[in-house]
């Protein structure tokens, strides 16, 4: 395989992972910044024709992977690891909206967390939460689920916009409150659309 494969491979693989439906031939485009569907098709079918996936013709999401696919890409992971996607980024200032797509993938060690959740990264950005020692570029994990628990560090959709803060309900007020006192907490109204997309459960850190 190309260069180019591989990474659309990986990237149909970790778009699985996510979803658990694969991408269109736009999605991919879009990821990778090729311009027609027919650019698309081109690096498709040399996987098709090397036997790592299949396409129906008859369906707009219609990749699936081969088992020559799946056994390359069980051959990558460790007994004792997780694979966790990483999407985007996610704001810890002012809410903004993460990019949700696909940035890479994270193998932890699997005593790390507890085993049966789903599990997601996402790369911060901004200070919002450094008294929690959550800084610029690091990356949350993430336990997927959709309520929370008064102090919990979570990730959270408000009209639109994604941010990570603590949360806190008391007499039917929500609030998420940043751990740095140089930023206010945002009280949710009647009026606001909130959506937890999960609970932070660690915080993957590199240093170059």
């Amino acid at each position: 395989m190309t260069d180019r494969q591989k990474d659309i491979l990986n990237f149909i693989n970790d778009f699985l992972t996510v979803n658990g439906f694969p991408p269109t031939y736009r999605e991919i485009g879009n990821f990778f910044s090729i311009n027609s569907t027919f650019g698309v098709k081109r690096h498709l079918d040399a996987l098709i024709k090397k036997g790592y996936i299949n396409i129906d013709s008859k369906s707009n999401r219609s990749i699936t992977l081969t088992e020559k696919s799946l056994e390359r890409f069980n051959s990558k992971k460790d007994n004792n690891s997780v694979e966790i996607p990483i999407l985007g980024r996610v704001a810890a200032g002012y809410p903004v909206l993460s990019e949700q797509n696909i940035d890479g993938t994270l193998f932890i060690d699997s005593s790390l967390i507890k085993q049966g959740g789903k599990y997601f990264g996402l790369k911060v950005r901004g200070d919002s939460m450094i008294d929690d020692g959550i800084f610029e570029g690091d990356t949350v994990i993430v336990k997927s689920q959709n309520e929370a628990k008064n102090n919990e560090i979570v990730i959270a959709m408000v009209n639109q916009d994604t941010t990570v803060k603590r949360f806190r309900r008391a007499d039917n007020i929500i609030e998420l409150i940043p751990a740095n006192k140089n930023y206010d907490i945002i009280s949710i109204s009647s009026k606001d659309d909130l959506t937890i997309l999960g609970k932070v459960v660690g915080v993957y850190r590199t240093y170059n």
